[in-house]
């Protein structure tokens, strides 16, 4: 076999990005499960980041939690373009009634890098707060992901 054949082979076994970064989103998950629960805004940081801090649009995500702030699942709602994602007050209420979840912390990612939250974030999380103390789901924070995180619960917005 030529240098070039064995190091064509090589490159068939290396994982590709997307492969490496889902193994690197399992680990944090598992850490994240081990805490037992989710008690600051700095428990959740690290898997958000992970998970949307690498896309090229964005994603509005949720991490439903039981009583005791332990996750229930960690979903996928919205996929938006590169500066903006819809996010419907109807759908994210459902999807916390599906899971059962007593409690919500929302994340998206700016795909500029620049985490600072905007007047529409502030805005979609005061109505998601508001629709979802209708069934009695607290939300406990929203992250906003860019080159690092911001969460809104830490600057008073929650």
């Amino acid at each position: 076999m030529s240098k070039r054949q064995a190091s064509d082979t090589q490159a068939n076994y290396l994982p590709d990005e997307a492969t490496i970064l889902g193994q690197a989103e399992a680990i944090l998950r598992k850490r994240l499960e081990r805490l037992g629960s989710i008690s600051n805004p700095e428990d959740a940081s690290s898997f958000l980041q992970m998970r949307l801090g690498g896309l090229d649009h964005e994603e509005f995500h949720a991490v439903y939690l039981d009583t005791r702030h332990q996750i229930i699942a960690v979903e996928g709602l919205f996929r938006g373009t590169v500066d903006g994602a819809e996010v419907h007050p109807r759908e994210v209420v459902r999807a916390a009634m599906r899971h059962n979840a007593a409690a919500v912390i929302f994340a998206h990612n700016h795909p500029s890098g620049n985490p600072e939250p905007s007047a529409a974030d502030r805005a979609i999380t005061a109505r998601l707060k508001q629709a979802l103390a209708l069934v009695d789901v607290r939300v406990l924070d929203h992250i906003v992901v860019g080159e690092r995180t911001v969460s809104l619960a830490a600057r008073g917005w929650v």
